[in-house]
């Protein structure tokens, strides 16, 4: 089998090269990341439309990212083993069967079983991307390029919504679209990365760790299920809560059991013991988070406690993603330069905590252009870490090892992610559920007879005026609690950050005698 390796480990690509192979790597990489937040102003749509339940609501979100999760780290694994070219080129065939076959779908459950084929293939996507780019490309010239990464993923995750609710608004479209529209993109990023990405490979003995990969799968499934149906199928503490939480204690332990054992480990335990990579898992938690949270949520609180249209919604979402495309961009650059990452990240982690604070205090009523500084301020700190967390861990290893590094991080990221939504996805409901029955009640309204038991509140034109005033400010103002919790991760990202000893990024692709101990490097000179 094989392995992918820069192609001229004396002489490295001319810059031009690299950005041709980028042209491709990050074409791939937006399409991806875009499936996943597209639908985050169309979901009330679609689930209208499919007749899907609540809880499938969440679902169609947490599909995705539950498998782009545990198929992360096993493709970032193959990414050492096999040709990284040839993985990357079945992860966007594989994302466009996904896309075409999701956008046919006649109902809930055959859109999530596609959905979940997207999430795999974006988890190759996203792991294959990175490894690429730290085989070819020195940690100390990465971080001009990893800014740009990091922006596409930014633009990505925001502009995402937008386009989602101007397909919905479209009536030549329609929701269907948001899946269709991603296939052109996905076709041209194959042909640029067949033209231009040329990767030499090294033949070795292969072992794929199967066993490890069940592990993984059940160790980060078994809590998003639970928390899924928590609070409604059963009581949070409960004996099915301590079956899926005890399910997932023991696989995690068995799955750390078989990658100490393995020596072809997916989430190679050496290079998480590492000070530098602990601390960067720890910290990309908090950004997984406010990465796939935020749109999300954000979305949500402007159609349905501000009253704006899926499009509306959209365009309000620029702020963060302007503040994502400055802290991507502007710290990459500063990075290359000084070959210095952590006092940007700390700053970041310091801007994440106030923005997600601030975010904490809004309500149904709160001035939209206030709204509009806290995003900011959530993207210049999401964007100065979503890459850089990558990055320093990238730096700790060799080349031959950079995938499953890479992979690990972007893992807990998105992992991050998948929790994250699911968690403060239950919160709000619940929360929701309590605000909308305070509400109702003061009206004089019965909570139970007001919906039948069964009628779904998003879709709030089709209430009473009283009840869909209530309604709208019971989001508005239970979506403050969510981005409290938010700040709350940011400040563990804070300290993992700021407990990091830094380590001037080398400027060789493979990691050399002379970079370790990497901790006792010499600082380099701005």
């Amino acid at each position: 089998m094989t392995t992918a390796v820069a192609p001229d480990q004396q002489g490295q690509m001319t810059h031009r090269e690299i950005l041709e192979m980028l042209a491709g790597l990050l074409t791939a990489l937006f399409t991806a990341i875009v499936s996943s937040t597209i639908v985050s102003n169309a979901l009330p749509t679609i689930i209208a439309d499919l007749e899907g339940s609540q809880t499938q609501y969440t679902w169609v979100v947490t599909i995705s990212l539950l498998t782009m999760t545990i198929t992360t780290p096993i493709w970032a694994k193959l990414s050492d083993l096999f040709n990284k070219k040839v993985l990357v080129q079945l992860s966007i065939i594989l994302f466009v069967i996904g896309s075409v076959l999701a956008g046919a779908s006649a109902n809930v459950p055959m859109l999530l079983v596609f959905r979940g084929v997207q999430g795999v293939a974006m988890g190759g996507l996203t792991a294959l991307a990175q490894s690429i780019i730290g085989s070819v490309i020195p940690p100390r010239e990465r971080g001009r390029y990893s800014g740009y990464m990091g922006g596409v993923m930014a633009l990505a995750t925001v502009s995402g919504p937008l386009l989602g609710g101007v397909i919905v608004d479209t009536d030549a479209l329609g929701w269907r679209w948001c899946f269709y529209v991603c296939v052109p993109l996905a076709v041209f990023s194959l042909y640029m990365l067949q033209r231009f990405l040329h990767i030499s490979t090294v033949r070795r003995k292969v072992t794929i760790d199967y066993v490890g990969a069940v592990l993984i799968a059940i160790t980060a499934g078994l809590p998003l299920v639970w928390v899924s149906f928590a609070g409604s199928s059963y009581d949070w503490l409960s004996w099915q809560t301590a079956a899926f939480l005890g399910g997932a204690l023991v696989a995690g332990i068995l799955a750390v059991l078989q990658e100490t054992r393995h020596h072809e480990a997916l989430v190679p335990i050496r290079v998480m013991r590492t000070r530098t990579t602990a601390l960067a898992i720890v910290g990309s938690l908090a950004v997984g988070i406010a990465m796939f949270g935020a749109p999300v949520f954000l979305g949500q609180y402007f159609q349905i406690a501000r009253d704006h249209t899926p499009t509306e919604a959209g365009l309000l979402m620029i702020p963060l993603m302007l503040g994502s495309l400055i802290g991507t961009a502007g710290s990459g650059q500063a990075i290359t330069r000084t070959g210095r990452w952590k006092w940007i990240m700390v700053a970041g982690s310091a801007l994440l905590i106030v923005g997600l604070g601030l975010l904490g205090t809004i309500d149904h009523a709160t001035p939209m252009w206030h709204v509009s500084v806290f995003m900011v301020l959530v993207g210049i700190g999401m964007g100065s870490l979503l890459q850089n967390l990558v990055l320093v861990v990238q730096n700790t290893v060799d080349v031959t090892e950079v995938g499953a590094a890479s992979g690990t991080v972007s893992f807990f990221r998105s992992l991050g992610g998948a929790v994250g939504v699911s968690v403060l996805g239950a919160v709000l409901a619940s929360d929701v559920k309590d605000k909308i029955a305070t509400g109702l009640q003061s009206l004089g309204i019965d909570p139970a007879k007001a919906s039948g038991g069964s009628t779904s509140t998003l879709n709030v034109h089709a209430l009473p005026a009283p009840v869909a005033h209530v309604v709208r400010a019971s989001y508005g103002d239970s979506t403050s609690v969510i981005f409290l919790i938010g700040a709350v991760a940011a400040a563990v990202t804070l300290v993992s950050v700021l407990a990091m000893k830094e380590v001037p990024l080398r400027q060789t692709i493979r990691k050399v005698e002379d970079d370790e101990p990497a901790d006792t490097l010499e600082p380099v000179s701005r």
